[in-house]
């Protein structure tokens, strides 16, 4: 695969495109020049993530003539709250914005979510696009118009459908992550695989060293096949009214997770996602609807690029089987008080279910964490 690679999400007149490719940080201006209403765009961007490519955007929309300003966020998932949010929200109005301004969110998963979520509700609607730099944020939270923010109930509680103009993804950008962040992205690229595309898993079984070690068209590979994946989803299903709920495989476990340890740095999302996808196809044997082999594949390939597999490696105070379910109950994809799971019959065969009962989640999570 060489050169930049063009993958549409079809959404009739809000179609757009998500470009993969190296060196597009650099080339930002000139692809997002000509779908502007006005030259004028906002950078939202985190501490972390300025200090390696705000310089390099700034250039390339100047070098294309686009007038910009820049609103740097402390990072992590906590800004991920009101509190930040409304922040957020006056300083876009402190710069003076108006309907033709676009915003640029320059950063991962945290940053994708509040730029989006702020364009959704300012001036009842603005335009944005997403310039995602981490392997999660790629392959899953910048495609699709999810945005939104966390409360004490649970995460992405508060949000809005606001899809972006373009998605560009700078596979360069990936080679500053650490190990751990890049993995966290990983899990959201095996989903891909589980969910429905058996040979893809195949793929990622032979090529996980090279993609976790930095080669580039393994790694362009890797997001243009994740992208590919996520856009058939969303333009199918915008809404997730239907099929797009099967992108959740793993999230209701690792949501809750993610809760029970506070949203802090002790769990990234990615990683509650691993050990979340590990306990699904678990559950799905469980429940006698998946062959024990192919959890057991699954656990043996997540563990061997160094992901965490089961729930006995987190630190968080309290983590027990009531206090997970509990957490569950507060997930945005409860239907008439239903939790609903993403189960397996194999891989790459996830189904979604609401006739999950409690005892057996409760049994399999309270032997997971005995284990």
């Amino acid at each position: 695969m060489t050169g930049p690679v063009s993958v549409p999400v079809e959404l009739g007149e809000r179609r757009y495109e998500i470009l993969v490719g190296s060196g597009l940080l650099a080339e930002a201006g000139a692809h997002i020049g000509p779908l502007m209403r006005q030259k004028q765009a906002i950078i939202v961007t985190d501490e972390t993530v300025a200090a390696h490519y705000l310089a390099t955007l700034q250039a390339a929309l100047q070098a294309a003539g686009i007038e910009h300003r820049s609103i740097v966020l402390a990072p992590g998932e906590q800004a991920k709250d009101f509190a930040h949010f409304q922040k957020l929200i006056e300083d876009l109005l402190d710069a003076g914005i108006e309907r033709g301004t676009t915003l640029i969110g320059l950063g991962g998963g945290v940053i994708g979510d509040l730029t989006g979520f702020a364009a959704a509700v300012l001036l009842r609607g603005i335009d944005f696009v997403q310039v995602p730099t981490t392997l999660l944020a790629q392959v899953d939270s910048a495609v699709g118009g999810k945005t939104g923010i966390n409360t004490r109930h649970g995460k992405n509680l508060v949000g809005a459908f606001h899809q972006p103009r373009m998605v560009l993804a700078d596979i360069d950008a990936l080679g500053t992550l650490s190990r751990r962040e890049f993995l966290a992205g990983y899990a959201e690229v095996v989903k891909y695989g589980l969910i429905g595309d058996a040979g893809f898993f195949d793929w990622l079984e032979g090529h996980a060293n090279a993609i976790c070690e930095g080669d580039i068209a393994a790694r362009q590979e890797t997001v243009v096949t994740s992208c590919k994946a996520k856009a058939a989803i969303v333009a199918a299903d915008e809404r997730e009214s239907g099929p797009r709920a099967l992108l959740n495989l793993g999230h209701t476990f690792g949501h809750a997770l993610e809760a029970a340890a506070g949203y802090g740095p002790d769990l990234l999302h990615g990683e509650a996602v691993a050990i979340g996808m590990v306990m699904a196809f678990d559950l799905s044997v469980r429940l006698g609807l998946c062959p024990a082999d192919d959890a057991a594949r699954v656990r043996r390939h997540i563990l061997s690029v160094g992901l965490p597999v089961d729930v006995r490696t987190l630190e968080a105070a309290g983590l027990n089987a009531e206090a997970l379910i509990s957490h569950m109950g507060h997930d945005k994809k409860v239907r008439d008080g239903k939790v609903t799971f993403v189960l397996a019959r194999g891989i790459g065969e996830a189904f979604i279910s609401t006739d999950v009962e409690t005892a057996a989640v409760e049994e399999l999570l309270a032997n997971a964490l005995a284990a």
